[in-house]
């Protein structure tokens, strides 16, 4: 906790001090970001600095290994869903990011089923199966190959579950949402966007 407090207490008299007006505009009305992003809850990954975004123009979701649900409204606990809602109907983002990440330790978990069992875990990457099954129909694959084939497969499945909430599609069809897939290796030092047309990543 100490180590919390002494930097709530440097962001206070550096880079509050230097925002300030920003900071009590945002606070004196309701937030309206350009982005949401889903991400992954990965600590490597500070995505507001790694796009260099000003508070208030990130909408942030964060789960394990980035994953979209499909859509089902149903009796059950739903936070990455009503998040996705949140961000599409509420505050009407123009842009939606699912952004994916070399190492993610929630894909090889994918890969490699912890043992014992988890509570949660286990279940929650059962929603990228189909990825996990592409990349191992794979042959000749190292292990290294066989995590990034299978982090850039489960973006692309997080892609079409997202298509599947019809409020999302129907601002997508009417133009006024744009939906992309980002890939981030900070090893490299790269970003790669996804392209539908040619079902590749490249890098921006």
């Amino acid at each position: 906790m100490e180590r919390l407090i002494e930097g709530f207490k440097r962001f206070r008299t550096s880079y509050y001090e230097a925002n300030r007006g920003r900071f009590e505009r945002l606070a004196g009305r309701p937030q309206h970001p350009r982005y949401a992003i889903a991400t992954c809850c990965d600590s490597r990954i500070d995505t507001t600095r790694v796009f260099d975004a000003i508070p208030g123009e990130v909408f942030l979701i964060r789960n394990i290994a980035n994953l979209i649900p499909p859509y089902e409204p149903d009796s059950h606990h739903h936070s990455t869903s009503a998040a996705i809602e949140y961000a599409v109907r509420v505050l009407k983002v123009g842009q939606f990011v699912v952004l994916g990440h070399a190492g993610c330790g929630g894909i090889h978990a994918l890969l490699n089923p912890p043992a014992p069992p988890t509570d949660f875990i286990n279940l929650w990457l059962e929603m990228a199966a189909s990825a996990r099954d592409r990349t191992l129909g794979q042959e000749g694959l190292s292990p290294e190959e066989r995590q990034r084939h299978c982090e850039l497969e489960a973006l692309k499945s997080s892609l079409a579950n997202l298509h599947t909430f019809p409020w999302l599609k129907e601002r997508v069809d009417d133009g006024s949402l744009l939906v992309d897939a980002l890939y981030l290796d900070l090893e490299r030092g790269e970003l790669l966007l996804y392209q539908p047309q040619g079902d590749s990543f490249v890098e921006v």
